[in-house]
């Protein structure tokens, strides 16, 4: 799902945290090496994405969170935040040509260029950890 969470809503943040869980704690987050991407550039984008994305002339950047049952892809446009929350069943990574990761979730994706090995420790870091937490099963969910 795409929010605004430019504002702080109680619902929206319920939404998020059903949808990927809560944040991980400050001991879960040292032990795991940090939950954040480095900064990310967009190449390419779903035409809702890119529609929010042309609104400015800044750079089209964005980041990565680690979250337990998911992860949530943060941008902005003008002066808004906006999220894209992917639990990790409806998750799926591809890296393409010429050091591009695609992040897909059902109709919505983002290309991001993986010009550095910080970049693809990060996201190796995501597939391992979607690896060994996802369900094995639909009572899981």
């Amino acid at each position: 799902m795409l929010l605004n969470v430019s504002y702080t809503d109680k619902k929206i943040a319920k939404k998020i945290d059903a949808a990927v869980g809560k944040p991980f704690t400050l001991k879960q987050r040292l032990k795991m090496g940090g939950i954040g991407s480095p900064k990310l550039e967009i190449v390419k984008a779903s035409i809702e994405i890119r529609n929010l994305l042309i609104l400015d002339n800044n750079r089209d950047c964005c980041n990565i969170e680690m979250r337990p049952k998911g992860i949530i892809v943060g941008f902005r446009s003008l002066l808004e935040s906006y999220a894209l929350v992917i639990p990790y069943y409806k998750l799926s990574i591809y890296k393409g040509d010429f050091a591009v990761y695609s992040i897909f979730k059902d109709h919505y994706f983002i290309k991001v260029r993986s010009d550095t090995k910080a970049i693809q420790k990060f996201f190796k870091k995501i597939l391992d950890y979607k690896a060994d937490n996802a369900p094995t099963s639909i009572d899981d969910l």
